[in-house]
């Protein structure tokens, strides 16, 4: 499940902006009649049933019609919020941080997987018994095949260069054989089938795609795994009602807790979203994914050789480096 990738958005021009006014939901009483809720299009995602349930729990619970809109991509889903033709929505975290950054969103909730976790990590993958290892990899000598997944997914590409390559110096144009930039779930089942010596993947990603091609997944192992990158999170726009956006906060992280046939009903609709539940979150949830674009940034200003360029951007990761660590210490629950 390719969960997290920086969104190029093309802005669509006033007339569409005051377009979309037009279609923002009705209210009554100062609150909305109506919400749209936002699922991005993400290889592996889950699909558009298993989000019915849960969206229908919400629309009971806060009293006010919940309508999915399932994105195309993760950019047409930053851009709908931005254009205010949603209201709400689930987004991995790139795209969670474009919409903060670009579409006046702000961060509820973020999800727990299944076991628990809240977070996932980058992997690198290569088929059993090919003898490929970390190492060899590492060795470079263009011998070997690489996905490195779409230029702006964070677990397929920048992290692998941000926590591996760049550290080491690696340009992998200049270190393997071939570079290719497909999906993940396209190289998963190429490195399953032989058709690539390495892949980058994610942990998420490879429990999807074991869901699907068990049989695949089982000739695979993972030879490198990155730090925790965050998960993916519920978004609202700012603008949103601020009781109803409380509501939606507190229907969330009561979700699937407690006892009963409530509970057990809440629990099952997060089993069929592989999910354990939500927790909160705010802005500063995403700053692993601010720190990825600042060191990816760093190593791009590295290679340029231009000092001025060098100086502000290893300026901009100390500072972002430092602002995110601060707010670790402070809010460690979040």
């Amino acid at each position: 499940m390719t969960r997290r990738r920086f969104a190029g958005l093309v802005g669509l021009g006033l007339a569409l902006a005051l377009a979309a006014c037009s279609r923002r939901p009705s209210t009554v009483g100062g609150g909305p009649s109506e919400l749209t809720f936002s699922i991005a299009s993400v290889e592996g995602a889950p699909e558009a049933k298993d989000w019915r349930p849960l969206l229908d729990d919400l629309s009971d619970q806060i009293g006010v019609k919940v309508k999915p809109d399932f994105a195309a991509s993760e950019a047409s889903a930053v851009e709908a919020m931005r254009a205010g033709r949603v209201q709400a929505g689930w987004f991995p975290a790139d795209p969670a941080l474009e919409a903060v950054r670009r579409a006046d969103a702000e961060v509820l909730a973020r999800v727990v997987q299944a076991d628990g976790e809240a977070a996932y990590e980058s992997v690198l993958i290569v088929r059993k018994g090919s003898g490929v290892t970390l190492d060899k990899v590492l060795a470079c000598g263009r011998r070997l095949t690489l996905g490195l997944g779409e230029p702006n997914s964070t677990p397929e590409r920048v992290a692998p260069m941000a926590y591996l390559f760049t550290p080491k110096g690696i340009d992998p144009a200049k270190c393997f054989k071939r570079v290719r930039s497909l999906d993940e779930q396209a190289d998963i089942l190429a490195v399953a089938k032989g058709g690539l010596d390495v892949a980058t993947s994610n942990t998420v990603g490879l429990i999807y795609a074991q869901r699907e091609h068990p049989e695949l997944v089982a000739k695979l192992e993972v030879i490198w795994t990155s730090p925790p990158l965050p998960e993916s999170a519920i978004l609202v726009r700012k603008d949103l009602d601020p009781a109803v956006k409380e509501k939606i906060r507190q229907f969330l992280l009561t979700y699937g807790t407690g006892a009963g046939r409530q509970a057990e009903h809440q629990r099952q609709v997060l089993a069929g979203l592989d999910y354990g539940g939500f927790r909160p979150a705010d802005e500063s949830y995403l700053d692993p994914v601010r720190e990825l674009e600042a060191a990816e940034a760093l190593a791009e200003a590295r290679r340029s050789g231009d000092r001025a360029r060098l100086a502000a951007a290893q300026k901009s990761f100390d500072e972002i480096h430092a602002a995110a660590a601060q707010k670790r210490a402070a809010h460690p629950d979040l």
